[in-house]
């Protein structure tokens, strides 16, 4: 008799809870609504709810555990994103002030990036490329809009207990690799 072998649960990464709203979708990523002051495409989040960004800060020490992820809408491809660029952030912030981490942030967030349908964008499987100029403008203008409040969000919780030296419970995750892939 052949012996079957126990396969392994697997588990599963956490979605986005956007994924069923209703939303501008470009490139297969969704324009949601964010609670920022910075300009840009996305309309301003209602201040006492959840946005994408707080979920992806919310689930980022669990979903970069991932070698896999199974996209299931379009505020899943903009949560990857913003995962891949929280780990990013984390390996920028290394073991210096929040003053340096703030201004190390800020040109992180600023600086020119790949967008979808540039050859060396890390989610090129992803996501769609933009359809013309305007979509691959618009592109650009979210992520940076992301990128801005996301890297503020992520100093108010890593130097939430010291402002002289980051947290140990987020440094230690900077050398992880979400689906081995990096910004």
């Amino acid at each position: 008799q052949k012996k079957k072998k126990k396969r392994q649960p697997v588990m599963p990464a956490y979605h986005s809870s956007f994924n069923a709203v209703e939303a501008r979708i470009v490139c297969g990523m969704s324009i949601l609504p964010l609670k920022t002051n910075y300009k840009g495409p996305a309309s301003k989040g209602e201040a006492g709810k959840q946005d994408i960004i707080d979920e992806a800060l919310a689930f980022f020490k669990a979903n970069v555990l991932f070698r896999n992820f199974e996209v299931k809408g379009p505020a899943d491809r903009v949560l990857v994103y913003l995962t891949l660029y929280i780990s990013a952030c984390l390996l920028k912030i290394g073991t210096g002030s929040k003053g340096n981490a703030e201004q190390a942030l800020y040109q992180l967030a600023i600086e020119n990036f790949a967008i979808p349908g540039d050859r060396n964008f890390a989610l090129a499987g992803f996501v769609q490329n933009p359809a013309n100029r305007a979509d691959s403008d618009l592109v650009r203008q979210y992520l940076t809009q992301l990128r801005q409040e996301t890297g503020k969000r992520l100093i108010d919780l890593v130097y939430k207990e010291s402002e002289g030296s980051p947290s140990k419970w987020w440094t230690c995750f900077s050398k992880r690799k979400f689906l081995n892939k990096a910004l």
